[in-house]
């Protein structure tokens, strides 16, 4: 069955709170309505806001997470040269909603106070079109990050200020459904093409994103969970050939029939992709990952240095999050038939499972 692409803004859910419209777009076309969302299953909602930003030294990933019952703000650094890492997550029990994440990836900020530790994401406010709805400007987005005691007492604090990399750049948005389970749905954005500046402190070491050579992914997340879920998920962004490359891929228990995730970006441009398989080592994460498409359009593989595992738990609600950075190198077909090759990109990959 071929893919539905989205072209006009429509809502993910009808006035009842089921999911009604299924897809993939290249921009954020979809409104997401939650208090169309019946009390009993404000527990299922997970909303996640997500950034990935790496320099020539370092891998940094700023998460912030809703998940019902179940919260957290987490700040990863990996180190590229030496593949040492350094983690801090705070768990927010009961979180129901209460972190107010925006219901646009196109404005709006998120501001985390725990004690002394703060995150702020913010999204500068865009134009007003003549209907009275935001448009995207290509507006810069600003990360700040103030953490006293991160990992072994270290101090991280710094500002970084992404903004596109192309004003026309295009994302990856997918709605999809799950066939059992009547109100579940996953609504995703990917834009793997932020261009990053500023500097993060840790501990006495300043680590440096500078225009020509530090990028930044940004991962939005709204659904309403099934009772069990398994997800794979990858994404890098790096230049091949004086352009700059980028994918996100991934597929798991959702029925993705309507619109795959899967799509490759060049200068901010998707390509895509059908159905990618991660062909992962059993034995050990850490060695050589193969990933293949069923198009025959992509072909890469996965060079990992470092992994994370992540496991939580409240009550009968458990997220476990198994997550390995490293480089990409491979081919894509693009859609006008041409191959673009690419080598030692940075990126991740990761697997999550949930229960509920």
């Amino acid at each position: 069955m071929p893919e539905n692409e989205i072209t006009e803004r429509q809502p993910v859910m009808d006035p009842y709170g089921q999911p009604i419209n299924f897809g993939w777009a290249r921009s954020p076309l979809f409104d997401y309505n939650p208090p169309l969302i019946g009390g009993a299953r404000r527990s299922k909602i997970t909303e996640v806001d997500r950034y990935i930003v790496f320099s020539a030294t370092h891998l940094v990933v700023f998460e912030v997470m809703d998940g019902g019952y179940l919260g957290h703000i987490g700040v990863s650094v990996f180190s590229v040269k030496d593949h040492s890492r350094s983690t801090h997550t705070i768990d927010s029990f009961f979180s129901l909603g209460r972190f107010n994440l925006p219901l646009n990836s196109e404005y709006g900020f998120i501001k985390m106070l725990d004690k002394k530790t703060a995150l702020d994401f913010v999204v500068m406010p865009g134009s007003v079109a003549s209907d009275g709805s935001r448009v995207s400007t290509g507006g810069a987005r600003i990360i700040k990050i103030d953490y006293p005691r991160f990992g072994h007492h270290r101090h991280l604090r710094g500002k970084l200020v992404l903004t596109r990399a192309f004003p026309d750049a295009q994302s990856i948005v997918t709605v999809s459904r799950w066939r059992r389970e009547r109100y579940a749905f996953r609504y995703l954005r990917c834009s793997p093409w932020f261009v990053a500046e500023g500097v993060i402190q840790f501990g006495s070491t300043e680590i440096y994103f500078t225009q020509d050579n530090a990028w930044a992914i940004y991962d939005w997340k709204r659904e309403i969970r099934p009772q069990r879920d398994v997800r794979y998920w990858a994404a890098a962004c790096g230049m091949a050939d004086g352009k700059l490359a980028g994918f996100n891929i991934g597929y798991g228990s959702a029925d993705a029939s309507a619109g795959t995730e899967n799509a490759f970006f060049l200068d901010g441009i998707i390509h895509k992709l059908d159905q990618v398989t991660f062909h992962i080592p059993p034995a050990n994460w850490l060695d050589e990952w193969k990933f293949t498409s069923n198009d025959k359009r992509l072909e890469m593989t996965f060079t990992p240095f470092q992994q994370r595992r992540e496991y939580r738990s409240m009550l009968f609600h458990s997220v476990k999050c198994r997550q390995v950075c490293g480089t990409f190198s491979g081919r894509v077909v693009l859609d006008d038939g041409s191959v673009q090759a690419f080598w030692d990109i940075t990126g991740f990959a990761e697997r999550r499972k949930t229960r509920f």
